[in-house]
């Protein structure tokens, strides 16, 4: 059996003390260059490595970031982990992924993970079924700050990154108005969700602006199946829309997939406008018109806050990635 090097039997080894040797390989100033070099030396001989859970104990610091998704494959999440991942190896963190699967008993299972763990700090992103956040805010009074984003609790308190909601449905709307489109079918998701609700608002919001004369019927879906479900039921030739707005990537797969079905051709027969991150809509020809959501520009803003956090700052606030449109050939 292999054994560990240990502080210990390099101090044996040299004949120092075991904080003489600790200090060495730390560089402490107080440690003569030629100790540092035999215990550096030494160490690297025998392939010496720091017990990170005592350290983590003693410093009550774990360096480990916990991200808690619905599931790493929806849509945008797999770029704002990967910017997650990538500002923890600049700073010295370690990231581990816990999935809710949009099940709140799973939600609450993984705060609990994160408590037993003493992680470092949190990123959540809630259920639609998540109406008491008092578990998460435990994890505050544990000195383990939590950021939410993309879905967020409505409740003010909080640290929150959120996409311009508001904004991207208003650049939407816009750029329907824009084309002069006469009969609009805009399709939302969970009516749960407070990013439901901004959007719809500022999209419906939009067209009852004087002089505009599109008409919008707006329905729901909370899947991309049921989102194909809905686009099949309101796109037929006695409803004759021509556009449709889907409020996010998940929902533009289940109208796409419809579209397919009902063999129309984008723009000529229906046109098709987003709200996206930018992945989903570059997968079809031709590429969908949308209004920006950068999972990956999410991800660097939430990092900065959680460093800021753990910097000290006590004050809570919502920071918001703004909103562009990226033209296709949809609309």
């Amino acid at each position: 059996m292999k054994h560990n090097t240990t502080l210990k039997k390099i101090s044996h080894i040299l004949d120092l003390s075991i904080s003489t040797v600790s200090r060495a390989l730390k560089d402490h100033p107080d440690i003569s260059d030629r100790t540092k070099r035999k215990v550096i030396e030494l160490a690297n001989t025998l392939e010496y490595e720091p017990n990170t859970y005592a350290v983590n104990l003693r410093t009550n610091n774990s360096k480990v970031f916990t991200l808690i998704v619905p599931s790493v494959t929806y849509y945008f999440y797999d770029s704002f982990i990967s910017s997650i991942e990538e500002e923890c190896r600049k700073s010295g963190y370690s990231l581990m992924i816990l999935q809710s699967g949009d099940d709140i008993e799973t939600e609450l299972n993984n705060i609990k993970i994160c408590r037993h763990n003493r992680v470092s700090g949190v990123f959540a992103c809630v259920t639609p079924a998540t109406s008491d956040i008092k578990p998460f805010l435990k994890l505050d009074e544990l000195d383990i700050p939590v950021i939410f984003f993309d879905k967020v609790p409505a409740f003010d308190a909080c640290n929150k990154v959120c996409f311009a909601d508001t904004q991207a449905a208003k650049i939407a709307a816009e750029a329907i108005i824009k084309k002069q489109k006469k009969k609009v079918l805009g399709l939302f998701g969970n009516t749960n969700l407070s990013i439901t609700k901004k959007r719809l608002d500022a999209f419906t919001d939009a067209f009852q602006q004087p002089n505009i004369k599109t008409k919008l019927v707006t329905d729901f879906a909370m899947s991309h199946d049921e989102a194909r479900e809905k686009t099949l039921y309101h796109v037929t030739e006695k409803n004759k829309f021509d556009t449709i707005f889907c409020m996010s990537d998940e929902i533009l797969t289940g109208t796409m997939k419809a579209i397919q079905e009902l063999h129309l051709t984008i723009p000529a027969n229906i046109s098709v406008i987003s709200i996206s991150n930018g992945i989903i809509p570059k997968l079809y020809y031709p590429e969908i018109t949308y209004a920006e959501t950068s999972g990956y520009k999410l991800g660097k803003l939430a990092f900065t806050r959680m460093m800021t956090c753990l910097s000290g700052s006590t004050f809570m606030q919502e920071l918001i990635v703004e909103s562009a449109l990226v033209p296709g050939g949809s609309l």
